[in-house]
C-alpha cells in the first residue's frame, strides 16, 4: 500500500499537518487550541468520512509532535485492515461532488436541486409536464385513485 505523507496547514497561527494516502486526507496531527500549558499539547485524528463511520475513527493526544505521529502511525495500523473496500472511492466521490458544487456557486448557478421542475411522473408510470394541462389531465384519475387508497402522499 503507499506510503503516508503529511502536508502542513495554511494556518499559520497554529502547526498543524494533514496526513494523506494518495489523495484521500486520512488524519491530522496539530497544536491543540485552548488548552491548559500542563497538559498535553499535540493532538491527533485518524479517519476519514464519508468512508469510514464515526465510531470507527481514534484521536488521542501527546507532549511532542514525535509522540503525536507514532501514536498516529499506531492508530492507522490498527484501522487500516477495518476499512471497507469502498471507502477510499466514496470519500473520492464525495470530494469531487463538493468541488463541483464550489465551481457552480463561483459561476453563480443553481445547483441542479435548486433549478425549479414541472415534470412529474404519473402512478401509472407516465411522465409529464404538471403546467401543462392537456399532459396533465389525464393523470389526475390514476393520481387520486392512488391517494384515496392510500398508495401516494402529498
Amino acid at each position: 500500500m503507499t506510503a503516508l505523507t503529511r502536508r502542513r496547514s495554511d494556518n499559520p497561527e497554529q502547526e498543524t499537518w494533514h496526513i494523506y494516502l494518495d489523495d484521500v486526507r486520512v488524519g491530522t496531527i496539530g497544536e491543540r487550541a485552548g488548552v491548559p500549558v500542563d497538559v498535553e499539547q499535540w493532538g491527533w485524528s485518524c479517519g476519514f468520512y464519508p468512508g469510514l463511520h464515526p465510531g470507527q475513527h481514534r484521536t488521542g493526544a501527546a507532549e511532542t509532535f514525535d509522540e503525536a505521529r507514532a501514536a498516529f502511525e499506531e492508530a492507522w495500523e490498527e484501522l487500516l485492515p477495518a476499512i471497507p473496500h469502498g471507502a477510499f472511492a466514496e470519500w473520492r466521490h464525495d470530494r469531487d461532488a463538493r468541488a463541483e458544487m464550489k465551481a457552480k456557486r463561483a459561476r453563480g448557478e443553481k445547483l441542479n436541486s435548486e433549478i425549479h421542475s414541472s415534470r412529474m411522473r404519473c402512478v401509472c408510470g407516465t411522465a409529464f409536464d404538471s403546467w401543462k394541462p392537456d399532459e396533465s389531465y389525464p393523470h389526475r384519475g390514476h393520481i387520486y385513485a392512488a391517494q384515496a387508497a392510500g398508495k401516494v402522499r402529498w
